[in-house]
């Protein structure tokens, strides 16, 4: 999908780099969105979208940890070289506890619904959506994950189905994804499922990229939220 950037004032507080889009309802606390880019880009790649969500959102798109090029930054290290993702679990773990610090720190700097932010993003950026998510859903109502994976390393931290209970997702892929298989949507689909979660799931005609008809769906299921 084409979308014009935008630029922004990055804001550079600890522990994550970020930028935002206020809600444009002018509620005094409005749902809280955070959008995570993929392996190799930046906050801005995600905040391309923002002007087009919907307008009762707080929108703040974060920037990765970890440094890989110019302008180029991840959340956890990955090598594909064996056609099997393989990841620097430290690295990932430690970008999980930063996402929840920080998802603590903005209750000090701005005015939301705590009982309504939703964490998502593409690829990398919906595997820390998950990661995230499915770990603290004391903090994360609901979760979007496009073209990702759900670890296997963070299994064993999921939250019991009874904290997962009222947990929203929403899940969309690529058919023809050739970076994440299809087959990791379709899994993780099946394993919520175990644990009494209803995703909202969708496969599309497509590669590693968000679609227009992938976003048109995210902006439809945030509607409703």
């Amino acid at each position: 999908m084409n979308v014009t950037k935008k630029e922004n004032k990055l804001h550079t507080e600890s522990p994550l780099h970020y930028l935002v889009r206020e809600a444009k309802t002018g509620t005094q606390n409005p749902s809280l969105l955070m959008l995570m880019h993929g392996v190799g880009s930046n906050e801005q790649d995600m905040f391309a979208f923002a002007e087009h969500l919907p307008d009762n959102f707080l929108i703040l798109s974060l920037r990765g940890p970890y440094t890989i090029g110019p302008n180029s930054f991840s959340w956890f290290q990955v090598d594909f070289s064996t056609g099997i993702p393989v990841i620097n679990h430290k690295q990932a773990e430690n970008s999980r506890n930063i996402i929840i610090q920080f998802i603590e720190s903005l209750k000090t700097r701005y005015s939301f619904d705590e009982k309504k932010i939703y964490l998502g993003g593409f690829s990398q950026g919906g595997i820390m959506s998950y990661s995230v998510g499915l770990t603290r859903p004391d903090l994360i109502q609901g979760i979007v994950v496009m073209s990702g994976r759900l670890l296997k390393e963070v299994r064993p931290l999921i939250a019991s189905p009874e904290k997962l209970a009222s947990q929203e997702v929403f899940i969309s892929h690529g058919i023809s994804d050739n970076v994440l298989n299809i087959e990791y949507a379709r899994e993780a689909h099946a394993y919520l499922k175990t644990l009494g979660m209803v995703p909202a799931y969708k496969e599309y005609e497509g590669s590693h990229s968000i679609t227009n008809e992938m976003f048109h769906d995210l902006i439809s299921w945030l509607k409703n939220k």
